[in-house]
């Protein structure tokens, strides 16, 4: 929350700025390519990431395929995941989100903006009306960041199970699947901290459709998991 309240301060001026375009574009979102909406959310992402006293260490973005059309999983740490993976990430992403959040000022906005998809976790039915939009909308060309452990780890470096219903979007629509390991990503907005903090983001190898078409979607998940447990344990400090 101190951090929070130290971005506010130090973007105070800016705040009004970034709101009302944020809105302006949720009103307009089909107006506007995926390509210039994103890029003004990577320019209030970075006023963010300087005011909170945030570092970025960004590795392997040589990975991130050519072609759009793909997912990536990160690991889920904290409130700040997504500004991490805007900030790192060069290509527009869109991603599912609890709906618990779907009506919350700015959020909604930003949601809007990046086409996301609203996720019932307890309705079964609607859950796999998402994955077959997903599907879908990744086929078409569109990529998508999901957070496969389904809620933050509130554990540190640490990762919870990745759910291998989380992947069956990407086995559909047989695209590229790309872990992402988050280190200490929760520092920023999950502790009581306003200490300058380094935030590290490894775009990692890619499973393409032959690498992975044998496997169940445990398996997958599973394998996207070790990749981001090994990361971490060679990373971390």
């Amino acid at each position: 929350m101190k951090r929070i309240l130290l971005i506010i301060i130090r973007n105070i001026f800016r705040l009004p700025y970034i709101y009302f375009r944020l809105f302006y574009y949720a009103l307009r979102t089909n107006n506007y390519s995926d390509e210039h909406k994103y890029a003004f959310i990577k320019k209030f992402t970075k006023w963010i990431v300087s005011a909170g006293r945030v570092n970025i260490e960004i590795y392997g973005l040589e990975n991130i395929p050519e072609e759009n059309g793909f997912m990536f999983f990160p690991n889920h740490q904290g409130l700040f995941d997504g500004f991490a993976i805007v900030e790192a990430c060069p290509v527009p992403f869109s991603t599912v989100y609890k709906q618990e959040l779907k009506n919350i000022p700015f959020l909604k906005q930003l949601f809007t903006c990046v086409k996301a998809i609203s996720l019932d976790r307890k309705d079964v039915w609607q859950g796999a009306d998402v994955i077959k939009q997903v599907t879908k909308e990744v086929k078409d060309g569109r990529n998508y960041m999901l957070f496969a452990e389904g809620t933050r780890s509130r554990n540190k470096n640490q990762l919870m199970d990745f759910k291998g219903g989380s992947v069956k979007s990407a086995v559909r629509a047989k695209c590229p699947i790309m872990p992402v390991a988050l280190i200490d990503s929760y520092k920023v907005f999950d502790t009581g901290t306003i200490a300058k903090v380094t935030v590290q983001v490894h775009f990692l190898d890619v499973l393409y459709y032959e690498d992975y078409k044998e496997l169940s979607a445990v398996k997958i998940a599973d394998l996207v998991k070790g990749a981001i447990e090994n990361t971490i344990a060679e990373y971390s400090t």
